[in-house]
């Protein structure tokens, strides 16, 4: 038998319209804003300080140059997401073009990927969340501030805030879809309203002296501010995974996708730029709130209290929406018989998968809480980025393969946009470190090991096939 069947498309959609699945209930604006839920984080209230660092005022041409990579790999998503509406994201997309094996593998690299991403920005959602806390008055007790030896210096036993709010979020997202892209997008309009309230009152603080020299660093500093803002973008493929929840995927999906992306690349440009034209780069080293530091520079005291509001906010959306995806690839995994039944079981009242929603809760929440920081974030980012370059390549396959499949959106340029966007995930993945390359493998090593010990004799597909 071999090692790379796959599925059939007609078979796969049609078993996603069965009596049982999982409810139709989102449109192009819950899209949208799932998407921009998942990117506007970390991203602008963080990152854009420690890239200005590395690049200088041209930190915004690092966000166009990440952008750039994202939207060549965000068409592939479309194409794929639209013509394919499962839950699954990739991990479904590959099952039907690259066949069992690649899909799983990916499969196993997402649910590393999303969940140590959960868990790494509800880290950092704690440590607004206690800044906020101690600008009212009230400290927690230091041993519940932090995972163990996160803190020098600080007997700690526990990240208790990010326990809770990773429970939290697993609870909003246990009772149903709908209600959580509802609160989602409450939080969405509020940390966007603060974003624009920084370009409206700090474009007429900017000195555009602050700009010269524009890129201190070359061309360089501008690549590898790329590499590390990139990761600014991660997100926008969890929009897929909502597939089998849109009412119409063939026309809102693409919508979704690329219309979130835009946006957010809009957003980031003209907040580096303004960032950086009021504050001097090099005032940002040490700095993990740039954005507020640029408005109390400024002297607007008032909105730089309300954009710690923002980044908390920012950050909830972020892992409601890395949290979501993540549930839906565990379902679509265990659908096909590759994990426990009890993984794709739908509660009958919410019409969510239940147990795999706390599963997943639980399990990255104890992470957040008793690993420091810097250890969760070294395997973040490359799965996004093998994920990136598998999609590209599924979708030249799937048009040489199925060239009559009809397609409500189709990628343009195959094979060349397909191409690039491979060329440029591979040129940034050559930035990370050499421990993050040697933890990738050992994870993907372990998924080896579950696939052939467990996975591959329970595929339905794997049934279905001995059957015949």
């Amino acid at each position: 038998m071999s090692l790379f069947r796959t599925k059939n498309l007609d078979q796969m959609v049609a078993s996603s319209q069965k009596t049982g699945g999982l409810k139709k209930v989102l449109g192009p604006m819950d899209l949208i804003l799932m998407g921009i839920g998942a990117i506007v984080g970390t991203g602008i209230f963080v990152l854009t300080g420690t890239g200005a660092l590395t690049a200088g005022p041209a930190l915004t041409v690092s966000f166009i140059v990440a952008a750039i990579a994202c939207g060549f790999a965000a068409m592939c998503y479309a194409e794929f997401a639209s013509t394919v509406p499962i839950a699954g994201s990739i991990y479904t997309y590959s099952y039907a073009v690259l066949g069992e094996l690649v899909a799983w593998m990916i499969g196993w690299d997402l649910l590393l990927e999303y969940g140590l991403a959960t868990s790494t920005v509800a880290v950092g959602w704690s440590g607004y969340f206690q800044s906020f806390l101690h600008g009212w008055g009230f400290d927690l007790p230091a041993a519940l501030t932090a995972a163990p030896g996160a803190r020098p210096g600080v007997d700690t036993v526990m990240n208790l805030p990010a326990l809770c709010i990773m429970l939290f979020l697993t609870w909003m997202l246990s009772l149903g879809v709908r209600e959580s892209a509802r609160v989602n997008n409450v939080m969405v309009a509020i940390k966007m309203t603060i974003v624009l309230l920084f370009i409206i009152f700090g474009f007429g603080h900017v000195n555009t002296d602050n700009w010269r020299p524009y890129a201190p660093f070359g061309a360089s500093g501008i690549m590898s501010a790329a590499a590390l803002v990139f990761f600014a973008f991660i997100g926008f493929d969890a929009v897929t995974s909502a597939a089998e929840e849109v009412k119409n995927p063939k026309r809102d999906l693409p919508i979704g996708i690329i219309g979130s992306l835009a946006i957010c690349t809009v957003l980031y440009v003209i907040v580096s730029a303004i960032m950086t034209g009021i504050v001097p780069f090099k005032l940002f080293e040490g700095v993990d709130h740039p954005v507020s530091l640029a408005l109390e520079h400024a002297g607007v005291n008032w909105l730089a209290q309300w954009t710690n509001v923002g980044a908390i906010l920012g950050m909830t959306t972020v892992m409601l929406v890395m949290a979501y995806g993540q549930t839906r690839i565990l379902f679509a995994m265990s659908r096909d018989g590759l994990l426990p039944a009890r993984l794709s079981t739908v509660h009958s009242k919410y019409g969510t998968p239940y147990f795999a929603t706390w599963l997943v809760g639980i399990v990255f929440g104890v992470i957040a809480a008793f690993v420091p920081l810097n250890v969760l974030a070294e395997l973040v980012n490359i799965g996004t980025l093998a994920a990136f370059c598998l999609v590209s390549v599924a979708v030249i396959v799937l048009r040489k393969k199925r060239p009559d499949l009809k397609r409500a959106f189709r990628c343009p340029g195959v094979p060349v946009v397909p191409a690039i966007a491979v060329l440029f995930c591979l040129a940034l993945m050559s930035f990370l470190s050499l421990i993050t390359w040697i933890a990738f493998l050992v994870w993907l090593a372990l998924g080896l090991v579950v696939y052939f010990g467990y996975a591959r004799s329970r595929s339905v597909l794997g049934g279905a096939v001995s059957k015949t």
